[in-house]
């Protein structure tokens, strides 16, 4: 299972909300945070995630996520509501860059993703949730490449370029199934006519033996019938020499 999924599953799907982006980062620049609120120092992994509640109506969180070294559990360490959110920086809207900030109404971060390509779906989905579910002011996205701001129209088109795909796949299947279908059917003809051809062979068979069997027992009449009738004539004779 992936960090993601595991963050899903452990931190969102207990309080009843599903997950909708993810990505892991780093500070640019480190707080000086001597001692952890878990009792001791160590390393750890980030990951800043968008939320929302599966019941109407839906509120939409942005939460900050910790897996400390040697631990499995992903940990709740911060949480604010989209409608918290005041700021987005992209940093360059000229380029691709893994670099970007947060801004609330209490609080500011600068992160740095994994990937420029991380961030950049973190900030697409972000934008498309934040147009979406903000019932207040929606949040600034300021140095943003302009791919990323264009969500929507971006999901409509690949929502239309997954119908055509479907719907060209389901016609492929039936013409399938289909000519599936007909050759079947074929089969099915070609073995009816096939057994349908030798029982009326077998008939015939039948019919023609029947025919020299019944040939056979005229002439075995024919032939006892004769013999009577020798043996008849020669008791005559027979009588005819005694006299």
């Amino acid at each position: 299972m992936s960090a993601k999924s595991a963050i899903n599953k452990e931190v969102f799907i207990p309080h009843d909300e599903k997950m909708l982006a993810a990505v892991q980062v780093k500070r640019r620049t480190k707080k000086k945070i001597p001692f952890l609120a878990t009792g001791g120092q160590g390393d750890y992994m980030t990951f800043i995630c968008v939320s929302v509640t599966n019941k109407k109506p839906s509120h939409v969180s942005i939460t900050k996520v910790k897996q400390f070294q040697g631990s499995t559990a992903f940990i709740k360490r911060s949480q604010w509501t989209v409608d918290q959110l005041r700021q987005v920086n992209g940093i360059d809207p000229n380029k691709d860059c893994p670099e970007f900030d947060l801004m609330f109404e209490n609080a500011f971060d600068q992160w740095v993703a994994g990937s420029a390509g991380e961030k950049c779906t973190f900030i697409q989905i972000l934008h498309h949730t934040c147009q979406r579910y903000s019932s207040a002011r929606k949040p600034e996205f300021v140095n943003c490449q302009s791919k990323l701001l264009g969500e929507d129209q971006g999901v409509d088109s690949v929502f239309l370029r997954c119908k055509v795909y479907l719907n060209k796949k389901r016609k492929e299947f039936v013409a399938h199934h289909t000519h599936l279908l007909r050759q079947g059917n074929s089969i099915l003809h070609s073995a009816a006519d096939s057994v349908t051809s030798a029982v009326q062979k077998a008939s015939q068979a039948l019919n023609e033996r029947g025919e020299r069997l019944g040939r056979a027992e005229e002439r075995t009449a024919d032939m006892m019938n004769s013999a009577e009738q020798f043996s008849v004539t020669a008791q005559k004779l027979a009588m005819k020499h005694k006299c």
